[in-house]
């Protein structure tokens, strides 16, 4: 059988950083073969698949070594899927691949049509794109791969932000996919094991390069304490009264005084967008949101008003897209902006591994770095609520670990923290209080 893809001492050099992002990879993957990447957060597996995808090479943003050929048709869903939204309407964005690669007109919309169906984003051709969730536009990518009739797809933890249903259903998907049109598989994956179905082999990429493993090799869930149980009586830290954003209907909800609340459901729901109204970071299309005085530290005006430094003392906010908390050029001037005491600082970047990385650009981090300086960003003023989007997206088993004790030594010092997660290992753990919300309602 012909190869897909071959590549002999392969590496990658981001132009901040003084170590590679990987190096001395060696891989043949067979035309049609299925494989998963796993590895370490920062083991350099995005940088790997963007290099295979050719979406970097030689620049002043880093330089690649070693030979690599491609032969075929590529088409890569990103870790970060509003990366890869492009246009403002689901149909056209699915379509735009296809458009590029010239593609027939009469043949590009009955392929968009397939392709959302075959990802299962039920939505209409002119649905907005920026009304969709996290989850929602990594289908709406995996869509537009699929459209482009891609012959080598290659996913960056393509279910990540979903939630298990839809989960199931993407990889179905892609299993469906690659069965019709006999493409090649790449995916990269933390929790490697949902993919045991679909996959024919496995590969760890550490910094001796990529090895293969067996399936007794992978990683399991991890083992963590289980969530704590609230005694009655404990007053909210926050709380809303029939709150009514752009999604769904009135929300009324509690989130204890010094405990980890866990607000879970399908994507689309509208999670995102109620937490962002907690955070006050949008206001309320109508209700109200009452803070306790352990966070109002005396103010009396809706947090929408707070002023920007208020806001930072009180409520840490961790986007589900990292990218979008960092404006500087390097890690150490992003944690500088807080104006926290340096020691804080250096305790939080040794605490998050990432003391290493203080010169480099956050742009060229991992995702799971990403992750993990917006999190010391959102803690490093020591506020007394912390409320974080799919916390655990991008992590491996190391970090998720470090991060949850993290979040339970916050909330044994006082602090109320509510997460966004799907992460069943995470809910167990951190799920002393639990908000499902549902698209007719919360449970």
């Amino acid at each position: 059988m012909s190869l897909a893809i071959q590549a002999r001492g392969l590496s990658y050099q981001h132009a901040t950083r003084p170590q590679p992002a990987f190096s001395g990879v060696d891989l043949d993957v067979e035309r049609g073969e299925r494989i998963l990447i796993t590895g370490d957060s920062g083991s350099g597996k995005s940088t790997l698949l963007a290099v295979i995808a050719k979406l970097i090479d030689d620049s002043e943003d880093g330089s690649r070594a070693g030979t690599l050929d491609v032969d075929g048709t590529v088409g890569m869903v990103l870790q970060d899927p509003e990366a890869q939204t492009i246009l403002s309407r689901v149909g056209d964005d699915v379509a735009f691949g296809a458009e590029n690669l010239g593609v027939p007109r009469d043949e590009i919309w009955p392929r968009v049509e397939r392709a959302l169906d075959a990802v299962g984003l039920d939505v209409a051709l002119d649905h907005r794109t920026a009304h969709l969730s996290g989850g929602q536009k990594q289908r709406l990518a995996l869509a537009g791969v699929i459209a482009m009739g891609a012959d080598i797809l290659i996913l960056d933890e393509p279910t990540a932000n979903l939630d298990p249903r839809g989960r199931d259903e993407v990889i179905a998907a892609v299993d469906r996919v690659c069965q019709l049109t006999g493409a090649t598989l790449i995916v990269v994956e933390h929790r490697p094991k949902h993919w045991a179905h679909v996959v024919d082999s496995y590969y760890r990429l550490d910094q001796t390069g990529l090895s293969r493993i067996s399936a007794d090799e992978l990683p399991d869930a991890p083992e963590l304490p289980p969530a704590k149980r609230v005694p009655a009586g404990v007053p909210s830290a926050v709380a809303t009264q029939e709150v009514l954003t752009r999604f769904g209907p009135p929300r009324t909800m509690r989130a204890p005084e010094g405990y980890s609340t866990v607000i879970t459901g399908e994507n689309g729901s509208g999670k995102t967008t109620l937490v962002q109204v907690l955070a006050g970071l949008t206001p309320p299309e109508r209700g109200q949101v009452e803070y306790s005085e352990t966070i109002r530290q005396g103010l009396t005006a809706p947090s929408i008003k707070w002023s920007s430094k208020d806001l930072a003392n009180r409520i840490g906010y961790v986007f589900q897209e990292p990218e979008h908390q960092f404006v500087t050029a390097t890690v150490r001037e992003e944690m500088a902006l807080s104006g926290a005491p340096q020691e804080r600082i250096d305790d939080l970047l040794h605490r998050l591994r990432l003391e290493h990385l203080v010169n480099a650009n956050p742009f060229t981090l991992s995702g799971g770095e990403k992750r993990r300086l917006s999190v010391a960003t959102a803690l490093v003023n020591a506020p007394q609520l912390l409320i974080l989007d799919e916390p655990t997206f991008g992590q491996d088993d190391r970090t998720f670990v470090e991060l949850v004790g993290l979040i339970r030594e916050l909330t044994e010092q006082g602090v109320t923290v509510m997460s966004i997660t799907h992460d069943e290992a995470f809910i167990a753990s951190l799920g002393d209080h639990i908000v499902e919300i549902v698209a007719g309602g919360d449970r």
